[in-house]
């Protein structure tokens, strides 16, 4: 097994990898990958798993068949677990070391629970283990505990009306009692504490998995999301042009914004936040943690994927150059921006974009298009079908993408690179690219 330190590096020469294979840019135009931000736990910081099992032999061709024979039943307990890499067959799972306390023992007590009710499943099901956390202030302390057995306890926020199914862990701070239990409710609510926020989200959707590592990836983000101050205030001359420094960024776009992660934990440093998702339950869950957390200045909105910045044009670019005080905050599933996305933010044009990834190699390519300006064509880089591919642009002679206000082509330069070990033991590295728009005079120098 790697030593953490080696897990380290080598998720760093994955990155470094991946743009140097999938960004189809000059070696020069990608910076130095710094190296990856670890994880404070390497063990015990899953909150989250889905173990399955298939059904019984012959449930797949039955399945559907109105007038055939009954489906059969399970004649033993089937492996419960995860697929063996490359093949269709579930690995038996009884442990996970990687995943935390109360999910370890959630996945114990689900197995138990399955076993027990083997005879009323016809068919394969999926099992939800999720970690939700509360606090309360710290109480007297008691009696020593007499049981070491899991106690259920109630939660006001859990819109199952149900408990959790067990208590597994409690810690008492000064003031502070933290009690971190799991919940296998898909519907149920689960609580998550980032720093001074807490995040309310149906245990089934979507939220980063390891928690002990968002308040330094959140921290990170904020330390850069914004540009570095300029040297001086006054104008600035680059090849015998002179240009004035770059506007004041105000508002922070949060698109793919989920539950709100970015557009909450950065709200501090913008005068808005707009978070935009086109996911009207996600953008349920973000409003409802913008009030949990007091945040005035956070607002959130379903969007039209084939015109995903139009409430951001209303608000910030009626005079065409409204953009030049926006940051976008790009976090995509695994397959990326799509061309029409990207179009679009290079059509929106902001001053600065943070792009997020749990793919870096998709990642890479992305942030490829947005450097070299929306070209894709002429870069080698091949599409799903084995063809170029090109996201289509504007025929203004640039052959890039303007803001169909006369506005020349506009690309970005990648101001750092960094990966940050989200899953310690595994093979996956969270991407972060920081870039800057490059405007007319620096494409010259």
């Amino acid at each position: 097994m790697l030593s953490y330190e080696d897990q380290l590096a080598h998720k760093k020469s994955i990155v470094e990898k991946a743009y140097r294979n999938f960004s189809n840019l000059p070696i020069e135009m990608i910076p130095l990958v710094g190296d990856t931000i670890g994880s404070p736990l390497q063990y015990g910081y899953r909150t989250k798993l889905t173990p399955h099992f298939d059904g019984p032999p012959g449930s797949r061709v039955r399945r559907g068949r109105k007038d055939g024979p009954e489906q059969p039943g399970f004649e033993q307990v089937p492996p419960i677990g995860f697929m063996v890499k490359g093949t269709r067959k579930t690995m038996d799972i009884e442990d996970c070391p990687i995943a935390t306390d109360a999910v370890r023992e959630g996945l114990k007590q689900e197995r138990k629970r399955v076993a027990e009710e083997l005879s009323k499943y016809k068919r394969g099901a999926t099992v939800l283990l999720r970690e939700t956390t509360t606090k309360a202030p710290a109480q007297p302390q008691g009696p020593p505990a007499t049981t070491d057995d899991p106690q259920p306890i109630s939660n006001e926020t859990d819109s199952s009306n149900q408990p959790p199914q067990a208590l597994q862990t409690t810690s008492s701070p000064t003031s502070t009692t933290t009690t971190k239990t799991y919940i296998t409710d898909q519907n149920a609510t689960a609580t998550e504490h980032i720093g001074p926020y807490t995040f309310l989200n149906p245990a089934g959707a979507f939220f980063q998995n390891n928690n002990s590592i968002l308040e330094t990836f959140t921290s990170y983000i904020r330390s850069h999301i914004l540009p570095p101050q300029p040297s001086t205030t006054s104008t600035l001359t680059t090849n015998n042009t002179t240009r004035k420094p770059p506007k004041p960024i105000k508002h922070l776009i949060d698109t793919y914004s989920g539950s709100g992660l970015f557009s909450i934990t950065l709200s501090p440093f913008f005068t808005t936040t707009l978070g935009i998702d086109i996911s009207s339950t996600s953008i349920a869950s973000a409003s409802l943690n913008a009030a949990q957390n007091a945040i005035p200045n956070a607002t959130f909105t379903t969007g039209d994927a084939a015109d995903i910045f139009a409430e951001a044009k209303t608000r910030y670019d009626g005079d065409g150059d409204g953009a030049d005080e926006c940051v976008v905050v790009i976090d995509p599933p695994r397959k990326g921006c799509d061309d029409g996305f990207l179009r679009q933010l290079l059509g929106f044009r902001p001053q600065r974009v943070v792009y997020v990834s749990c793919n870096v190699h998709t990642q890479a390519r992305d942030v490829g298009v947005l450097v070299r300006g929306g070209r894709r064509e002429g870069w080698g880089l091949e599409g799903e079908k084995g063809k170029k591919e090109e996201v289509k642009v504007d025929d203004d002679g640039t052959g890039g993408i303007g803001n169909g206000k006369g506005m020349p082509r506009v690309r970005y330069r990648i101001e750092s690179l960094r990966g940050f070990d989200f899953f310690p033991q595994t093979g996956h590295v969270e991407g972060v690219a920081i870039l800057q728009r490059v405007d007319d005079d620096e494409g010259n120098e």
